[in-house]
């Protein structure tokens, strides 16, 4: 069928159903709701024969729903009704939720049922659950009423009945540090994780706090800050304590959005004095206390995990990850495995830190050489297979990272973006070599002109990953150890190490790394440095979450 997706922004769950029915043969195209674009006009112009609104933050106008069938994807269990369903989900501590395929009418949430499909709620943040079984069972129920739509057969049930609730404020939202223990705290943090964050006054300032994870030894006053760690602040509650990484600074009137910073960069000057407390050397998964950046060991596997919020890495991430790189590979491991955590691997570099930088320029040309030097560590590794396990999404600068490893493993949900052009940059990240190297010259050149989404299951046919682990997100780094420790222990990991040098060595005989590296910075500079260059506008666009004027050329042909 011809399947226009409706939405308020090509967000990750949009693009995740774009993907799959793109790969059950559909043809599928997008138009975006935006102010002053008669929607309407832009759905019979494309003439459908379904309508599917993944992410609508409005109400899909009478002319539409009247003419043709539309379904919605709302975020909460049949009968469930409302802007902020899974915010309070998670701040009401649902144990289940679930995702539910509706047809639009004349009320919001109530129209007749297509699909519903139920799924547990994990203690993370809201982004993370959304990307993760809340993407699963919307696409699970996207997939069955697309195939009952398509049956004609098929009739829609009824809601018998419906709780509608009013969207979840700041009010409802904040939190009263000299009273709320931990586990309230972080329902709070965890509901408006990434948006729109919990509204709180500190050190003077207001603020929005994004982000929250538990401490298991440090404690203080209730609301007193107690420590740092690589970027993070420790918060004391009523019974504990909690680490924010980022925060992001109230809106002026009539100003743009400030950016999301770690929380020490946001704070600057206003940070009083605190002692930088490090993680125990010892992170592995059931570690007691927060690390972006873990290892542990399994027998002859090594595994190097991080988790940057939003998947973004900023210089100083790149550096640290970088440092730990090095130090996991002086360990006498076969197989080392960067990666494995449950949300995004990574997006690439850190364009809220560079757009908060007092010259941008500098800082993206700092950040972009950062990264680089953590995959040419990866690419240059020859003494252990380097496997990239990816359990939540990769893009641009991270999707080429990931490529960098001899084996990509994805969980089956992860949605890939192979591309820079969105951004107006070339790219760097030595793609110019692992791209041409896995898909071959014609289709690296067609994946980043056309800049759509990839599954897994397409990015696994087109060679881009070796494998695809169907499992939940809850289950994919126990999934990874298992398979990495079995990988390890295999008779012809040994041998296919032993020609990974040679290899390197022939590849660079063809090519140097350096020559790669030194062409796409070239580029590179040259449109960091251009003050009217379309990056810095897009960049700044992205940050302050500018909507755009049309619905992007790309989107709007079906794919």
């Amino acid at each position: 069928m011809y399947v226009l997706l409706v939405a308020s922004a090509f967000n990750s769950l949009t693009q995740r159903v774009h993907a799959e029915l793109r790969d059950h043969g559909h043809r599928v195209a997008v138009e975006l709701a935006l102010p002053g674009a008669p929607l309407g006009d832009a759905v019979r112009a494309h003439h459908p024969d379904l309508v599917i609104a993944p992410m609508l933050r409005t109400a899909i106008p009478e002319e539409i729903w009247a003419d043709r069938t539309c379904l919605v994807v709302h975020p909460g269990p049949v009968g469930d009704r409302g802007p902020s369903s899974l915010d309070r989900a998670i701040q009401d501590g649902e144990p289940r939720w679930g995702v539910t395929v509706l047809q639009a009418n004349a009320e919001m949430d109530a129209g007749d049922v297509w699909a519903s499909v139920e799924c547990p709620v994990p203690p993370v943040g809201k982004s993370d659950l959304y990307r993760g079984e809340i993407a699963d069972a919307a696409l699970e129920a996207v997939l069955l009423a697309v195939e009952r739509f398509a049956s004609g057969t098929y009739t829609p049930q009824p809601q018998a009945a419906g709780r509608a609730r009013p969207l979840l404020r700041q009010e409802e939202r904040r939190i009263d540090w000299e009273r709320d223990g931990t586990a309230d705290v972080l329902r709070a943090l965890r509901a408006a994780d990434s948006q729109p964050g919990v509204q709180d006054e500190l050190l003077g300032g207001e603020w929005f706090l994004h982000g929250g994870h538990r401490e298991e030894r440090l404690r203080g006053c209730p609301g007193e800050l107690l420590a740092t760690r690589t970027g993070a602040v420790c918060r004391a509650t009523a019974d504990g304590a909690v680490w924010i990484p980022e925060l992001r600074a109230r809106r002026l009137p009539g100003g743009p959005v400030a950016a999301k910073l770690p929380a020490t960069l946001a704070l600057a000057d206003r940070l009083p004095p605190l002692p930088e407390v490090p993680a125990p050397p010892d992170s592995g998964p059931h570690r007691r206390t927060w690390s972006d950046i873990g290892y542990h060991e399994d027998g002859q596997a090594g595994f190097l995990s991080f988790s940057f919020p939003g998947g973004a890495m900023s210089t100083a991430h790149c550096r640290r990850l970088l440092d730990a790189y090095r130090t996991a590979c002086t360990r006498p491991t076969t197989v080392l495995v960067l990666g494995g955590g449950r949300d995004f691997f990574s997006n690439g570099i850190h364009l809220g830190v560079i757009e908060a930088a007092d010259d941008p320029a500098e800082e993206s040309w700092a950040n972009i050489n950062a990264i680089n030097d953590l995959v040419e560590a990866v690419l240059t590794t020859t003494d252990r297979l380097v496997v990239s396990a990816l359990g939540g999404n990769a893009a641009a600068g991270g999707a080429m990272l990931a490529l960098a490893a001899d084996e990509v493993w994805c969980r089956s949900g992860v949605v890939l973006n192979p591309h820079y052009r969105l951004m107006g940059l070339h790219g760097s990240e030595y793609w110019t070599y692992t791209l041409p190297r896995r898909v071959g010259p014609s289709l690296a050149e067609r994946l980043t002109a056309e800049a759509l989404p990839l599954s897994a299951a397409a990015a696994h046919g087109l060679g881009l990953v070796d494998r695809t682990l169907p499992c939940p997100p809850g289950e994919f780094t126990a999934e990874t150890e298992r398979l990495a420790v079995r990988l390890a222990g295999l008779p012809a990991t040994a041998s296919r190490i032993a020609g990974k040098k040679a290899a390197r060595e022939r590849d660079e005989a063809l090519r140097p790394l350096a020559a790669h590296r030194e062409a796409e910075l070239a580029l590179m500079r040259r449109t960091f440095f251009d003050p009217d260059a379309p990056y810095h506008a897009l960049r700044r666009a992205f940050v302050r979450k500018e909507r755009p004027a049309a619905t992007p050329p790309h989107l709007r042909g079906p794919g």
